[in-house]
């Protein structure tokens, strides 16, 4: 049977939507939890909070179950992370270096969400109006999630078909190039991408794109430079698809669709607590599953063993 982690300390940054989407959560799960969000969204998080508490009276539910740190110095942060008597697990949903330092500094098991550097791939064999389609919905949809593509990654036999369109509509668009020098010449106005470029998670109207001999060379490129978080292929030849869910290890991997499903209610989780680039306990979106564990149950009838 599923089983509550029992109390969750939740450590973010900035948005305070969070609070509210990971209390329900821990409360629909019977999991309690200690919210400690970031200074600059500390007065809309004790807000909330104290709504929550509100709804937890009215429903006769203990008042402790959802608590809102009211302190946003980093003191907090690290006495947090020390309380491993009564904390049985850490979420970190923030930037990278309040991440490193949670890890680094943590008693506490941690499940913890890194950049979403996400690549697409378009294959030689892909279909040209769906590989279009799909990288510049990757990317504009929106640019600050963390399931937005940040890599565009091409197919030398398909490069030219595919960025003769698309390269206009990322101009018109506003988003800002950052190619290999193969693809520079492919694109007009494209600056040329630093080796930090591929590492880079810009949350922002900036590509990257490179130029790939096949799939040996994408493959390579995700294993190098990605995150973890979500990669995509888009092809007609269903070996080569294969191949790909295979060996790119990523917590959600796509075939001829955009990174940004990479989303808890899209999975049909409802809200999610953040997405786990982590291979322990839980991967990809977490929801209420993630925010249990299970146990064996035994039932006998003066059962025994010989």
């Amino acid at each position: 049977m599923r089983v509550p982690l029992g109390v969750i300390g939740i450590i973010y940054e900035s948005r305070p939507n969070v609070a509210a989407d990971a209390a329900a959560l821990c409360l629909k799960s019977g999991t309690a939890s200690i919210l400690r969000g970031g200074s600059e969204a500390l007065r809309s998080n004790l807000a909330i909070g104290a709504c929550i508490r509100e709804g937890l009276i009215e429903s006769g539910l203990p008042t402790e179950s959802v608590q809102v740190v009211d302190a946003a110095d980093r003191e907090a942060v690290g006495a947090l992370l020390r309380l491993k008597e009564d904390i049985n697990v850490i979420v970190s949903r923030c930037g990278r270096g309040l991440i490193e330092r949670v890890v680094s500094e943590s008693q506490i098991p941690v499940i913890r969400q890194l950049e979403g550097n996400c690549h697409v791939y378009v294959d030689e064999s892909a279909n040209i109006d769906k590989a279009i389609a799909i990288a510049y919905n990757a990317k504009c949809r929106r640019y600050e999630i963390c399931g937005s593509m940040e890599t565009l990654l091409l197919s030398e036999k398909i490069a030219y078909l595919v960025l003769e369109k698309l390269g206009p509509m990322y101009k018109a668009a506003g988003v800002e190039i950052r190619a290999c020098r193969t693809s520079m010449d492919l694109i007009p106005g494209a600056v040329s991408a630093t080796e930090e470029d591929w590492y880079t998670e810009y949350l922002a109207p900036i590509l990257a794109i490179r130029i790939v001999k096949g799939l040996d060379d994408a493959i390579k490129h995700i294993y190098d430079y990605g995150s973890g978080h979500t990669d995509s292929i888009v092809t007609e030849d269903l070996s080569t698809s294969r191949r790909f869910l295979r060996e790119v290890d990523s917590s959600s991997v796509m075939i001829n669709a955009l990174t940004q499903f990479a989303d808890g209610r899209e999975y049909g989780l409802g809200a999610e607590i953040g997405i786990s680039t982590d291979k322990l306990h839980v991967r990809g979106p977490v929801g209420l599953d993630g925010l249990t564990t299970q146990k064996f149950v035994v039932i006998g009838d003066g059962s025994i063993r010989s």
